[in-house]
């Protein structure tokens, strides 16, 4: 943050360049697809600290008091507008932070997700269900506070450890997911699942990869780690056999109620390449670590023809394409999904060697 926001993306396509070259030698390297500097990320995590009626909603310092970041640029505007009457909310509800230090208190985590048209999903995350019928008796009282607000949730974690959400959601609104319009599909977000952080430019990555597989001609596709399945919607076309695979069941049951056309399986996306005929085309946007050595091994043998590889760390790609030498990189693409830092997604074509 303070380089100028140009210097900054030049910076990230000549590290993401360095990281992957050598195996992307000879590739075409596409525009970088630029983001907003500021305003963009359609998600808060904000970790709950201070005390009744002096709340902050932000990170917690070296010794566990509460950092307010309340006023970061970084949050779309309908989630900046939206946390002076969480922390309203939080007091009126007489919801005590949790206070790491102490192991005390109730309201640990509030987590804020925001679709383009600034409609709401908001997540508190408690230590226990103490407060559980409080909240509930006073939903007309939030919502009149958030107009906006489409799925409410208590997500209970217990333990005293260094993560943002536990394991059991409580959702204590009709509607269940977020619905998110990206290029005119809409795809829906449950509570727990992942969605990219930048819906500008992830509208732009998928935009990307349907111009590539169009290119391509495929007659079957698979979209692993699909996801809510974005790629998947934007590659389904008459003709074509599209499969997504994603391990999240929930995240499969709202790509299937978003894409009918489309056909998920819930499953681990390597086991599921080792037992089924290869597809012509296969997407794939696996996790930080990569697709590891068995997907790669398998991708390597397979008698699929294109490859669509996004990734959200260059590092791992790069040795993910090690592993697979009869793959070549046509063209590649830098998209700024998080601006002020040094992270970067990247997008690549493959195709066989000739």
């Amino acid at each position: 943050m303070g380089t100028p926001y140009a210097a900054q993306l030049a910076d990230k396509v000549a590290r993401v360049r360095h990281q992957l070259d050598p195996v992307t030698s000879g590739a075409t390297w596409l525009e970088p697809l630029p983001s907003r500097e500021s305003g963009f990320r359609n998600k808060a995590k904000l970790v709950v600290g201070g005390s009744p009626r002096d709340v902050t909603l932000g990170i917690l310092d070296q010794s566990g008091r509460g950092v307010d970041l309340r006023d970061c640029g970084l949050y779309e505007p309908a989630i900046s507008q939206a946390l002076p009457q969480l922390i309203d909310i939080v007091n009126r509800l007489e919801l005590q932070p949790y206070s790491v230090p102490h192991r005390s208190g109730e309201l640990k985590n509030i987590l804020v997700t925001a679709n383009p048209v600034g409609e709401l999903m908001v997540r508190l995350v408690m230590r226990s269900t103490h407060h559980l019928a409080r909240i509930t008796s006073r939903r007309e009282q939030i919502y009149a506070a958030l107009p906006h607000l489409k799925v409410l949730s208590v997500n209970i974690l217990p333990e005293h450890k260094a993560v943002l959400e536990g394991e059991r959601e409580i959702i204590l609104t009709e509607q269940s997911s977020l619905p998110m319009v990206v290029n005119g599909h809409t795809l829906r977000l449950p509570v727990a699942s992942f969605f990219q952080t930048n819906t500008a430019v992830a509208a732009g990555l998928y935009r990307q990869a349907a111009t590539w597989v169009d290119q391509a001609e495929p007659n079957s596709i698979w979209d692993l780690y699909c996801g809510i399945g974005g790629f998947a919607a934007h590659v389904a076309a008459p003709g074509r056999e599209v499969t997504g695979v994603e391990v999240s069941a929930e995240a499969i049951t709202a790509a299937r109620t978003s894409s009918p056309q489309v056909s998920f399986v819930a499953g681990d996306a390597t086991a599921y390449a080792r037992r089924q005929p290869s597809p012509d085309l296969v997407i794939v946007n696996p996790p930080r670590r990569g697709l590891g050595r068995e997907l790669s091994a398998w991708l390597e043998l397979s008698a699929a023809r294109t490859v669509v590889y996004s990734s959200c760390h260059p590092g791992s790609m790069a040795e993910d394409l090690r592993q697979m030498p009869s793959w070549r990189v046509v063209q590649a693409r830098v998209f700024d999904m998080f601006p002020q830092t040094h992270h970067v997604e990247v997008m690549a074509l493959l195709t066989r060697q000739d």
